[in-house]
């Protein structure tokens, strides 16, 4: 079971004939750009179903509400997310971590829109939302210390660490594909020394939490 699964994170089943089901994907796709570009109060359903070229009725057929049109697009991006991120667990734990941020990267380059969408863009105070968004860290948490350690049940002060290494991934981020200074393979880089110098704090604190050698000074 991959990390995914195991945070409840998962693209949701939508029921229907492929015709409809692809007719929903559209849907989707068209509001990460939206809502990517557009707050979420700002966006009226006529301007949605304008900027769509569909009829405002097709929305709520699908998603019954702008807010369940919106949780839809959340929840569709950050099963995407979470499936590159999380992806070669059959890898050695070092070369896993590696992965783990490349694939999070190359997400978030490829998907600007979506990778906005799912960090900062739309409902603010909406605690699903709120939900959602902490989901797709307690995973990326899980993957790095499945990484890291071997084993996703940690102890709070490695968890803390890794959750706010994580934080300061999702700004970098943020600002990497709003302002591309540095390639992905300089980016990645940058993000795995600052998370060795995270696994090292953990390890002065918590011993028994020992940073994989490639993150140890002397390794």
């Amino acid at each position: 079971m991959n990390s995914s699964q195991q945070r409840g994170i998962e693209r949701p089943r939508a029921r229907g004939t492929d015709r409809s089901l692809a007719r929903r994907a559209e849907l989707i796709s068209i509001g990460r750009r939206l809502f990517a570009d557009t707050s979420y109060d700002t966006l009226s359903m006529d301007d949605i179903a304008k900027q769509a070229h569909v009829a405002k009725g097709l929305i709520y057929y699908y998603f019954k509400s702008k807010r369940g049109y919106y949780l839809a697009i959340v929840e569709d991006s950050v099963a995407d997310l979470i499936t590159h991120a999380a992806s070669g667990l059959s890898l050695p734990p070092v070369e896993r971590v590696q992965r783990t941020i490349d694939c999070y990267l190359r997400y978030a380059q490829d998907n600007q829109a979506a990778y906005r969408t799912i960090v900062s863009g739309g409902v603010g105070f909406d605690t699903q939302v709120h939900a959602i968004r902490d989901g797709v860290r307690e995973a990326i948490v899980a993957t790095i210390a499945e990484g890291a350690y071997g084993r996703s049940d940690i102890a709070p002060v490695v968890r803390m660490g890794l959750f706010g290494w994580v934080c300061g991934v999702e700004g970098a981020t943020l600002d990497w594909i709003d302002r591309p200074g540095l390639d992905r393979d300089t980016m990645r880089e940058l993000l795995v020394k600052m998370l060795g110098g995270a696994l090292r704090a953990i390890e002065e604190i918590d011993p028994s939490y020992a940073a994989p050698a490639p993150a140890r000074r002397d390794g």
